[in-house]
């Protein structure tokens, strides 16, 4: 039998290199697709590929988008990005830092390299527990994706059927970082921060990297990435 194929989202950061990583040990052949919209946080995509190369994927493709489609965000504009945000403010409302439609579009070129490459699965680490109120990581969205996927294409239409998997999507930061070291994630190689140092220092304080501590804390493991104020 072929081995069945997948499509990875891989942003570089600490769930998605987790889901690769779920992915590779299910059995997958790996074909990851990283995005460049002009985020703040480029230092995520140099992570992207070095996380790609760790977890040998066949392919990975850097899409490249439009950055001026993406206004009001503060991953995109010059707008500052939150810090030090009370775990209570994070889980209500939704945050400077939500770029508009991001993971509808991101899924929908995903889903175009899966066809194209006749892959049947979507992978991406998105997270309904531990994450900053953003609505497309919610479970509900990404059942209505997988709905619109096996409408909108031709493997579905001729009797195939699309998968979207988020395996991480009802876990806390610190279940995925306890699975991810299970399958020997290196998490040095990821980044998470959304308002890095010049050097690519994580700040410590943004909403990502509160929660990216607390997940390691919870998990009883040093994070191995540089902060600034640490």
């Amino acid at each position: 039998m072929n081995t069945p194929k997948a499509v990875v989202l891989l942003s570089g950061g600490l769930d998605s290199a987790t889901v690769l990583a779920i992915a590779r040990s299910q059995g997958y052949e790996l074909h990851a697709i990283s995005f460049d919209y002009g985020q703040r946080h480029r230092f995520e995509l140099a992570a992207a590929e070095k996380v790609a190369q760790a977890n040998g994927v066949t392919s990975h493709v850097l899409f490249r988008v439009d950055t001026s489609i993406f206004r009001g965000s503060a991953l995109t504009n010059d707008i500052p990005v939150p810090h030090n945000r009370a775990e209570s403010e994070m889980s209500s409302g939704i945050p400077v830092t939500y770029v508009p439609a991001r993971n509808t579009i991101f899924l929908s070129v995903a889903l175009g390299l899966a066809e194209s490459l006749q892959a049947n699965d979507l992978f991406l680490g998105v997270n309904a527990v531990d994450y900053s109120g953003y609505p497309d990581c919610r479970p509900e969205f990404v059942q209505a994706f997988e709905r619109m996927a096996n409408l909108a294409t031709k493997v579905a239409v001729e009797g195939g059927r699309i998968r979207v998997h988020a395996p991480l999507i009802h876990l806390t930061k610190g279940q995925i970082i306890q699975q991810g070291l299970q399958l020997s994630v290196d998490y040095g190689l990821t980044h998470s921060c959304y308002d890095p140092a010049p050097d690519g220092a994580s700040c410590g304080e943004c909403d990502s990297c509160q929660l990216r501590l607390k997940g390691f804390a919870e998990a009883g493991v040093k994070d191995p990435v540089r902060y600034v104020l640490r």
